[in-house]
């Protein structure tokens, strides 16, 4: 687990966009600190109104880069005139992917008490504590401790709770959804996914986080679960961390990239319209340079939809942090590089779904008057003037895609369903 410092700049969005990232922070099991000096890593959440905002923004992003150990650099002028931040050792993220950033590739830590959260109109339901994982550069797991699995009845009865309470999405959560039942001697997703989209009720299920290790001996069978319930988000979050079996190994990763392209593959054989997330780590201790064009060279075959890059941190206490580093010019040069192909994958995905039409689930609401919604595959797409146009979270629509940027797109109502009680 990791502590962070965040300071915001600018605008009440800009200020929603710190409690987000924050938010999704605490539920991985990472705590605010006072001051950037204490953190494992500072965030710079920047505005760029003004000249002298700007010229502000520089001097604050040297000052914390001088006291922290990886600083992370958002925001309005991050986005706009990211160049302007090319001398420190900073990474320039769009807010949506700091937090996968901070988590330096490490699993989620659920809830204590593993319980089920309603939020909005989404349900949040941790399947399982710990994992079966002993990754050299993870902390984590010296909180969680081994998987630990709840009965499916137990689990399926968390779900219908949730989706009484009027849950239209329901994610589910666990350090590694992949080994669910391995402590128990068997392998019980593929199952568990089967009796949540049996329950009754209009609502959508996202799998939330499988190693590669843990999906691959159910891979065949979870991608049958996901072509034959409508419920489920044709989504499946797979982290490769790397395309080299070599640093893999150094890694102590439970799966090579044979393992992780056998699991796409059979989601690709089973589904159309679907989304493969991954998540690389750049700058391992070990990794050559040629280990890292392994890895530029996997992204470039695979092409994911959605990509989390984050630079190597040592997390204290963990085998890796006893490695002799790789000199952050080094990992800046090389991240620069992958998000550059990270943005292209995803601007190309986006792009040729403009025209198309899709269902999409309004789940929470964005920045102005517009809304966040998901389509079948869980890719995101802004409607704006929801207010204007009657629409609110937990409504179904039909939309013509009409524009995209690179991690999202805009999408036009073409009708609207909602289960809301007429106006008397």
């Amino acid at each position: 687990m990791a502590t962070y410092h965040i300071e915001t700049y600018g605008c009440t969005s800009n200020r929603g966009e710190s409690r987000q990232i924050e938010r999704k922070l605490r539920d991985a099991g990472h705590y605010r600190v006072d001051g950037a000096d204490e953190a494992d890593v500072a965030i710079l959440n920047t505005c760029t109104v003004v000249e002298k905002t700007e010229r502000n923004m520089l001097r604050r992003a040297e000052e914390l880069a001088a006291e922290t150990a990886d600083l992370i650099v958002t925001g309005c002028m991050a986005l706009a005139q990211g160049e302007q931040f090319e001398d420190l050792d900073a990474q320039v993220l769009h807010w949506e992917d700091v937090p996968a950033a901070v988590t330096n590739g490490e699993c989620p830590t659920t809830t204590p008490d593993a319980e089920p959260v309603l939020d909005g109109v989404v349900g949040i339901l941790p399947i399982a504590r710990g994992c079966m994982s002993n990754c050299s550069y993870c902390i984590t797991k010296f909180a969680t401790g081994r998987v630990d699995s709840p009965p499916i009845e137990e689990n399926v009865e968390k779900a219908r709770a949730l989706v009484h309470a009027g849950a239209k999405e329901l994610r589910i959560t666990g350090q590694d959804t992949g080994v669910y039942g391995w402590d128990t001697g068997e392998r019980k997703l593929p199952e568990l996914l089967d009796r949540i989209c049996d329950i009754d009720g209009e609502f959508r299920v996202r799998l939330g986080m499988a190693n590669p290790g843990g999906a691959h001996g159910i891979h065949e069978e979870l991608a049958e679960v996901f072509a034959a319930n409508e419920k489920l988000y044709n989504f499946i979050h797979l982290p490769v961390q790397s395309g080299s079996d070599d640093v893999l190994e150094a890694m102590r990763r439970q799966h090579r990239v044979g393992k992780f392209e056998a699991v796409v593959d059979a989601f690709e054989d089973r589904l159309d319209h679907w989304t493969l997330s991954t998540d690389f780590i750049v700058g391992f201790p070990t990794e050559t340079e040629a280990d890292h064009e392994r890895s530029m060279d996997l992204l470039e075959r695979v092409r994911p939809e959605k990509i989390n890059v984050t630079r190597f941190s040592k997390r204290p206490g963990t085998d890796a942090a006893e490695m002799k580093g790789l000199g952050g010019t080094i990992k800046k040069e090389r991240s620069k590089a992958m998000s550059e192909l990270k943005r292209e994958i995803c601007t190309d995905v986006h792009a040729s779904m403009v025209g198309e039409t899709h269902e999409i689930l309004v789940v929470e609401d964005g920045t102005g008057d517009s809304v966040k919604c998901r389509d079948g595959a869980y890719r995101q797409v802004i409607v704006t003037d929801a207010t204007e146009r009657g629409i609110e979270t937990g409504d179904t629509l039909e939309v013509e895609i009409t524009a995209h940027e690179a991690m999202y797109c805009f999408g036009e109502p073409i009708e609207v369903r909602n289960e809301r009680p007429a106006a008397v």
